[in-house]
């Protein structure tokens, strides 16, 4: 039976240059950072970028990775930075995907009721992609990752305060564009 390493034991093997300590880091947690760059960007390919070039980053920045923080906290904080500054690069806001591409129908499902959830969802998504870059970022670490305020205040380095005031002007902003559907 093999002895299963926390964290902090693989971050202490890799930056000894053990690059098989670095890879069982990023088998788990890929699937995180990567949801948090899908939620953030709304683009698969984007997301597919910003995640690899976030681990990259975080390879190349081991040695300086104090241990005051986890490592998944730390590789958060580099995915979300990467997805903010390519957020803040674009012109315009470019839409998520469409209606329908996230609900299977069911049998129980009415179809009128189906496709008024798919259309709800179409329009969260493109007021979630209207929020600027620094409400975006709370929201998604929050209310879709589950992270709590001290963390997210770690990862976008900023204080507890501005963590809760952007993500109440984010949802109020999200509110505002789905009052229609109230």
């Amino acid at each position: 039976m093999e002895l299963q390493l926390d964290d902090d034991h693989l971050v202490t093997r890799a930056k000894a240059g053990r690059l098989d300590a670095f890879e069982e880091l990023v088998r788990r947690h890929r699937l995180t950072v990567y949801r948090i760059a899908l939620r953030m960007l709304g683009d698969e390919g984007e997301a597919e970028d910003a995640t690899q070039e976030a681990f990259v980053q975080a390879w190349r920045g081991l040695a300086g990775f104090r241990s005051d923080a986890r490592f998944s906290t730390w590789i958060h904080r580099i995915v979300t930075n990467r997805c903010l500054n390519l957020l803040r690069s674009r012109r315009t806001a470019e839409p998520l995907p469409g209606p329908g591409t996230e609900i299977a129908a069911s049998p129980a499902r009415a179809p009128e009721r189906v496709v008024e959830v798919s259309w709800q969802l179409h329009d969260l998504k493109l007021a979630i992609n209207q929020l600027t870059p620094e409400q975006r970022a709370p929201l998604v670490l929050h209310d879709l990752e589950g992270h709590r305020y001290d963390e997210i205040a770690a990862m976008l380095d900023i204080s507890v305060a501005a963590v809760k005031s952007r993500l109440h002007r984010a949802r109020l902003g999200l509110l505002d564009a789905m009052r229609q559907w109230r």
